[in-house]
């Protein structure tokens, strides 16, 4: 059973800290993915594989539901190339990096309006060095007072683990129950904030917008500045303590990871693969 809201904080209590997911939360994933399966169809040009009809079929059983797996192998054997190598096709994709990818309308200035406010900070799931690099081509490698990649604590500790929003309040030094999640994924976005003992924002954007509100958020939105309108009357003057010093040349954040008392969780979640291709 999730832990519900009510029994630890007020829904009116004042927000300090909002965090956000990344991908199809803040820009929609399937720009990225777009590239990333033409550069795997190029590739694939070497097995003797047609670019085009591979290009179509990856998109075509992404869109059956990307968390499903093995989407390369199962792009290639449906065009009967089940011979050709996947490793090697597997790495241009893990190694694709978009030049520039654009967030949601409304996304960039609900950020800065945000920071102005309060603490700002991010949690996602995947490849740090891919992760970083969908900030980087956002121009949102510094707009986040912290940055938490999940796969860095471990990949049994993606989401819906709360592991990763535990550490980040903790690392912007503010209380759980002050914060806000937002996200797009109930089973992961919605279920890991229940976890941390933190409000979410369930935000109907990207592949999972009509997936149903379950668990149930505490809010739901059309998007992010529509979430952010939501909670606005509710954020408190920014903290004049400094969560933590940012260096110039401030990358995402590779921030300690806390021990399992710290983390204040003693439940269990299954382990996830860490590859889903």
């Amino acid at each position: 059973m999730y832990w519900k809201p009510d029994d630890c904080w007020s829904a009116e209590r004042p927000v300090e800290a909002v965090i956000f997911d990344l991908d199809d939360t803040i820009y929609p994933q399937a720009e990225w993915l777009a590239g990333a399966w033409c550069a795997v169809a190029e590739a694939a040009v070497t097995y003797g594989v047609d670019p085009g009809r591979l290009r179509r079929s990856l998109h075509a059983v992404a869109e059956e539901g990307s968390d499903r797996g093995r989407v390369i192998d199962r792009a290639l054997e449906s065009l009967g190339a089940g011979r050709a190598p996947v490793r090697p096709l597997v790495a241009v994709f893990r190694r694709y990096r978009a030049a520039r990818l654009w967030p949601f309308p409304g996304a960039a200035e609900s950020l800065r309006f945000l920071s102005s406010r309060v603490t700002i900070g991010l949690v996602t799931d995947g490849d740090p060095d891919t992760q970083r690099s969908k900030l980087r081509a956002l121009r949102l490698d510094h707009a986040f007072d912290v940055v938490v990649l999940s796969d860095e604590l471990g990949v049994s500790r993606r989401k819906p683990h709360p592991a990763p929003l535990i550490q980040a309040a903790a690392t912007l030094g503010v209380d759980r129950a002050a914060c806000v999640y937002i996200g797009d994924r109930p089973a992961k976005d919605v279920a890991a904030a229940q976890a941390a003992r933190m409000r979410s924002v369930r935000v109907r954007t990207g592949e999972y917008m009509s997936w149903p509100d379950t668990p149930r958020p505490w809010l739901t939105a059309r998007d992010v500045p529509h979430a952010v309108s939501q909670i606005a009357a509710l954020l408190a003057p920014r903290s004049r303590a400094t969560p933590v010093p940012i260096a110039a040349g401030y990358r995402p954040r590779s921030v300690r990871p806390l021990a399992r008392a710290e983390l204040g969780f003693t439940g269990r979640f299954p382990s996830r693969a860490a590859a889903q291709l």
